[in-house]
C-alpha cells in the first residue's frame, strides 16, 4: 500500500478535524492573532506534489496551493535540492548592500519572460505586497507625479500603500484610519455582472469612457497620474478576467498620457494561465509588472520587473534587507526551470480539460452562475438564482467546507466565488477527482438551498 504522500487522491482516516488537529486549533486560538482567516480546520504537516497530509495522517488533494503559491507542488525534489544546497553555502548577506551571483541570473531570466522588446530591470522583494509598494514608489519616481488609479474588487496587499489600492472588502480597511492619498478607484470589467449586458469580450467600454470623460476631467488631470494598476485576472475579487480589448485600451490610454501601466501578476503569473503572465493573452506590454506567490514554490520572494527606461531610480531610493535572499532565489531558479520545461504547458492542457468538464455546469446546477478564468486559475461563481444572479455567499462557504470533508482543498474568492488554483503539476486523474467532488458538493448544497 502506498504511503499517504504517495497517493494521488485523498485518503481520510479520521473524522475532521482529527484529535491532533483539535489540539493545535486550541493552541492557535490561545496564542495566535485573531486577524487570520481560516475557512476550515486543516492543520498541515507535510506535502508532496498536490497532496497535503495533516497532523492526523489524513491526505488531501490540494486545489488551493497555499493561495496559488506552490506552483510546482509541495516540496518538489528539485526545488528542495536547490534550497538545501544553497542553505548549506550561504543563507544571507543582503542584496541591498552586497552582491549575489544568483540575483542577476534570476533577474535576467525574469526580464526575458516579460512582454516587450525593451530591456528589463528587476527589484526583488519578500512578497507581493512589497512588490506593489515598490511599484507605487517607482511609478511616482519615474513620472514625478503622485496620483494613482486602481479598480474596485482589486486586491493588491495589506500594508498601507498596497491597502490604499486594494478595494476588495471593507473589513480589510476598517479601523486603520487614513490611507495613502491621491488614489481613485473605478469599476472593473465584470462580464457576468456587466451593467450594460456586454459579453466577456466586450465588457468595459463604458468604464474606459468614465476614466477619460469623468476621472480625467473632474478629478485627476492625466498629467498628474503616475500609474494605473490592474490585475489581468482579479484574484481576491473573484477570479474575474479582464477582456483583451480592455487591457489593450488601458495600455493605449496610459501611453497617450505618459502614465505607468502597472500589471499585478502576483496571483495570475508564473505559468498559472498557460503563459508566463496572464497579460500575454491580451498582447500588452506593461511598464511595470509585479510578481510573487508562485515565483519560488513557497519560499518568500517577490519581484518588480520594469522597463529599463522606467527603473532608473538612484542608489538608496529603494531597498530591502531580505528581498532576493539567496535561498529564495535558488528556489525560484529551480521553479522557473520546472515551469518552463513542463508545468506551464501542463497548466494550459489540464486547465483546458477542466474547463471542458465544467462546460455544462451552468445548465447542470442551478446554483452555478458562471465558470471563468484561464489555465489553472478557475473561478466558479455560486448564486441563489441564475436569473437574478443573487450572490450566495453562504452556499459558497458550505461548498468549500463540504469539499474539505471529502478531502479536496479549495478556497473562496470575492463574495461568492470558489477559486481553483492547484499546483501546476496536477494530472487528469486529479482533475477528474476535483470535478467529481465539486459536483457532489453542488448537489448537496442545492438540496439545502
Amino acid at each position: 500500500m502506498p504511503t499517504t504522500l504517495e497517493v494521488k487522491t485523498p485518503r481520510l482516516v479520521t473524522a475532521l478535524p482529527g484529535p491532533n488537529a483539535k489540539r493545535v486549533l486550541e493552541q492557535d486560538a490561545k496564542f495566535m492573532s485573531p486577524s487570520y482567516t481560516r475557512d476550515y480546520p486543516l492543520v498541515a504537516k507535510r506535502g508532496r506534489g498536490a497532496i497535503v497530509e495533516d497532523v492526523d495522517g489524513n491526505a488531501f488533494l490540494d486545489f488551493a496551493a497555499g493561495i496559488a503559491v506552490c506552483s510546482t507542488g509541495h516540496c518538489h525534489p528539485k526545488v528542495v535540492a536547490a534550497i538545501q544546497k544553497q542553505a548549506a553555502e550561504l543563507i544571507h548577506m543582503s542584496g541591498t548592500d552586497f552582491y549575489y551571483e544568483s540575483m542577476p541570473q534570476l533577474a535576467e531570466r525574469l526580464g526575458r519572460t516579460m512582454p516587450g522588446t525593451e530591456s528589463k530591470k528587476v527589484f526583488f522583494t519578500n512578497s507581493g505586497t512589497e512588490a506593489i509598494e515598490g511599484a507605487i514608489k517607482l511609478a511616482r519616481y519615474a513620472t514625478k507625479r503622485d496620483k494613482l488609479i486602481a479598480f474596485y474588487g482589486c486586491f493588491h496587499g495589506r500594508s498601507m500603500g498596497a491597502l490604499s489600492l486594494t478595494a476588495s472588502k471593507s473589513t480589510q480597511r476598517k479601523g486603520f484610519g487614513a490611507l495613502l492619498s491621491g488614489i481613485e478607484h473605478i469599476p472593473y470589467p465584470y462580464a457576468y455582472r456587466c451593467a450594460h449586458g456586454h459579453t466577456a469580450e466586450t465588457c468595459g467600454a463604458e468604464i474606459l469612457e468614465q476614466l477619460e470623460g469623468q476621472i480625467f476631467k473632474r478629478l485627476f488631470d492625466p498629467e498628474d497620474v503616475a500609474g494605473i494598476i490592474i490585475e489581468p485576472i482579479q484574484g481576491e475579487g473573484g477570479y474575474v478576467p479582464a477582456p483583451k480589448f480592455f487591457l489593450q485600451e488601458l495600455q493605449r490610454i496610459c501611453r497617450q498620457h505618459g502614465i505607468m501601466f502597472i500589471v499585478d501578476e502576483v496571483q495570475s503569473g508564473m505559468g498559472r494561465t498557460g503563459k508566463w503572465w496572464a497579460c500575454e493573452h491580451a498582447g500588452i506590454e506593461p511598464d511595470i509588472l509585479c510578481s510573487a506567490k508562485g515565483i519560488a514554490s513557497g519560499m518568500p520572494l517577490g519581484a518588480i520587473i520594469a522597463k529599463e527606461s522606467v527603473m532608473r531610480w538612484k542608489p538608496g531610493s529603494h531597498g530591502t534587507t531580505f528581498g532576493g535572499n539567496p535561498v529564495c532565489i535558488a528556489a525560484a531558479l529551480a521553479t522557473m526551470d520546472l515551469i518552463e520545461s513542463e508545468y506551464m504547458e501542463n497548466a494550459r492542457r489540464v486547465g483546458d480539460y477542466i474547463f471542458g468538464r465544467m462546460a455544462e455546469w451552468t445548465k447542470k446546477f442551478k446554483i452555478v452562475g458562471d465558470v471563468r478564468g484561464r489555465g489553472l486559475m478557475i473561478g466558479i461563481e455560486i448564486v441563489r438564482d441564475q436569473r437574478t444572479k443573487e450572490k450566495a455567499a453562504d452556499l459558497r462557504n458550505a461548498i468549500v467546507d463540504l469539499a474539505f470533508h471529502k478531502g479536496l482543498l479549495v478556497l473562496g474568492a470575492g463574495e461568492n466565488t470558489i477559486r481553483l488554483s492547484p499546483p501546476l503539476l496536477i494530472d487528469q486523474e486529479q482533475a477528474d477527482f476535483a470535478v467529481a467532488t465539486l459536483e457532489d458538493c453542488f448537489r448537496e448544497a442545492e438540496k439545502k438551498a
